[in-house]
């Protein structure tokens, strides 16, 4: 078990797209070791994702998981989820506005437009092929992570700057609105 350093705004990592991983690669024990290191890496930093690009490897994968998150008491569990060369596909034009943080992006956090329903395809960290439909705060979420791969973040999503505030800010002011919109998106599409 290694804790692997996550890269912060500004630095490049963050901002270069990621290239595609190989089956032989993805297979390697060493790229196995790697992904059980991003997944220890974002279990000890409590996030509900993190991408290889964070943890300054420039590969197309990202792990997503959300159970009991204590920085997003709010979101739907989540089954640990290993992405390897994801394409997302939204599913109709529907948006919800998904107030966002990110481990890159200490202490900050905003509102970002989110397409409601998404086609996932991807591969599992053995190498199956993954091809399902997330909704709600989930997509969101497994938005927020494919776009690092793409070199963006957060962000450069958010619409209304105004919304941008602390974690302490966020807290005071409009989580408990937040959570409400939540609790709507979530009887909505049951995730």
């Amino acid at each position: 078990m290694a804790f692997l350093r996550i890269a912060q705004v500004g630095h490049p990592v963050l901002r270069a797209p990621t290239r595609e991983v190989s089956r032989d690669e993805l297979l390697s024990p060493a790229f196995q070791g790697f992904i059980d290191d991003l997944v220890d890496t974002m279990h000890e930093a409590s996030g509900a994702g993190l991408a290889a690009n964070q943890v300054y490897r420039s590969v197309r994968v990202c792990a997503i998981e959300v159970k009991d998150n204590p920085r997003y008491p709010y979101k739907p569990n989540i089954p640990l989820t290993i992405l390897v060369n994801p394409r997302l596909s939204p599913i109709g034009d529907e948006l919800f506005d998904n107030y966002e943080g990110c481990l890159s992006v200490p202490d900050l956090r905003g509102v970002v437009p989110r397409h409601a329903e998404l086609r996932v395809q991807a591969l599992d960290r053995e190498g199956a092929p993954i091809d399902t439909v997330v909704r709600g705060i989930t997509a969101g979420t497994f938005q927020h992570e494919v776009d690092h791969l793409h070199g963006k973040l957060f962000l450069d999503r958010v619409v209304d700057t105004t919304t941008l505030c602390t974690w302490k800010e966020f807290s005071r002011h409009h989580e408990a609105g937040f959570r409400e919109r939540v609790k709507a998106i979530v009887a909505r599409y049951g995730s």
